[in-house]
């Protein structure tokens, strides 16, 4: 059975073989074209072992909360080689996992193939993640998750002594038994507050996690407690996925000629980048249509080898050419944000959410915000600006936050 555009074979074929950046079918046509038929699909993309006890992970993630997740984009990128997906409890307004369950419904031997993560939000300790794991397998409809996370750890949200969380003996114990039940095959946390560093240094230091969800970036300073935290943790064989990663290259170039002569978009250029870094397992990527599925699968097949320093430089110098929303992490934020009660990075990411992924809820976080997290009237804007080292122009940010949100 076909669509008036092309067959299902023919899709995926196309979908595989397409020159980088092609145009391909739109996201509609595609996602009720794959409810049609059940392709054997594409060879699983290339694989990282995730941590030293880990097993190997699609390179690629088929990330959360965004409008392509539903069953029929996972099947593509399911098709297209993808065999790691993301989710959490508050995902897709909360019903992002009930997309997974749908799909695998369909697919139930594609379960044992499948690397399967979810997050939830233990606010009371640890403790609470052996009730709440079962919630999550229900909306899944699973019998375990291969990864299971602390979702955005971070003192404001779970309190000042979740810092110590990573190393503690609750949270070692709490581990034990969720595996022990066979629930959970792995444990950790994701984190993007200012604070990544202390949980990085402190996961390492305690050397019973399994993996790390962590906001990143290639253009880290390699004497930066950013770049220390990600050697311990590597060091101490937890894995490490990388997040956010294009979040600060949302209007770069689409291409430039020194990528073009690798037949890479700088998106997909920038994705290698992060790949490039050897201690990185995997990147969980934004995928809003069929395109961009198809553009980062596209990556993740011709990575090769390390991107050489002067296109990493040529990289970072676009970006920061870029208007950006939100700094990558940067030494000089991390500080500010552990030091002032003004919530400067979480409004940064409210701006890029409403504007990169027009995400209404974004509002509803800023004003959710405390007052004085919010009040900017005693803060130097044009400090923060000139100390953050990609220059991200905060007083215009905040500005548009205000603007937006107020």
């Amino acid at each position: 059975m076909s669509t008036p555009n092309c067959s299902r074979r023919n899709f995926l074929r196309n979908a595989l073989l397409a020159p980088v950046g092609a145009a391909l079918l739109p996201a509609a046509s595609a996602a009720e074209d794959s409810a049609k038929k059940t392709p054997a699909g594409a060879a699983a993309v290339p694989t990282r072992k995730l941590g030293r006890n880990g097993p190997p992970v699609s390179m690629l993630i088929f990330g959360g909360d965004m409008a392509a997740y539903s069953p029929e984009h996972l099947d593509i990128g399911w098709s297209l080689g993808i065999r790691y997906f993301d989710t959490a409890a508050q995902y897709g307004n909360g019903n992002d996992e009930l997309k997974v369950a749908q799909w695998l419904a369909k697919y139930p031997e594609r379960r044992r193939d499948l690397f399967l993560v979810s997050k939830d939000h233990p606010r009371q300790g640890p403790e609470q993640l052996l009730t709440m794991i079962d919630r999550r397998l229900e909306r899944c409809q699973t019998s375990y998750l291969d990864l299971y996370f602390i979702h955005g750890i971070n003192p404001r949200e779970y309190g000042p002594d979740s810092l110590n969380w990573p190393k503690s003996d609750a949270f070692k114990k709490v581990v034990e038994k969720l595996k022990s039940s066979g629930k959970v095959k792995m444990v950790g946390f994701s984190c993007h507050d200012d604070h990544s560093p202390e949980y990085l240094a402190a996961a390492a230091a305690g050397g019973f996690l399994d993996a790390v969800m962590v906001k990143y970036t290639p253009f880290f300073a390699k004497d930066s407690s950013f770049n220390q935290g990600l050697d311990a943790c590597h060091q101490a064989g937890i894995g490490l996925i990388a997040m956010k990663t294009l979040r600060n290259a949302g209007d770069v170039p689409k291409r430039l000629p020194e990528f073009d002569q690798l037949g890479l978009t700088t998106h997909q250029a920038l994705l290698q980048a992060c790949w490039s870094d050897p201690r990185i397992a995997a990147v969980c990527n934004r995928m809003e249509n069929v395109d961009n599925i198809q553009s980062s699968v596209a990556a993740v097949r011709s990575y090769k080898a390390p991107l050489k320093l002067a296109q990493l430089e040529l990289l970072q110098a676009t970006v920061l050419a870029g208007r950006r929303t939100m700094c990558p992490g940067c030494p000089a934020c991390h500080q500010f944000g552990k030091e002032l009660e003004f919530a400067f990075s979480d409004i940064s990411r409210f701006v890029t959410y409403y504007e990169q992924d027009g995400k209404l809820a974004a509002r509803e976080q800023y004003q959710q915000l405390p007052a004085a997290r919010r009040d900017a009237t005693r803060v130097d804007l044009a400090a923060l600006r000139d100390a953050c080292q990609f220059k991200t122009d905060y007083p215009e940010i905040i500005r548009r936050a205000e603007h937006y949100f107020a």
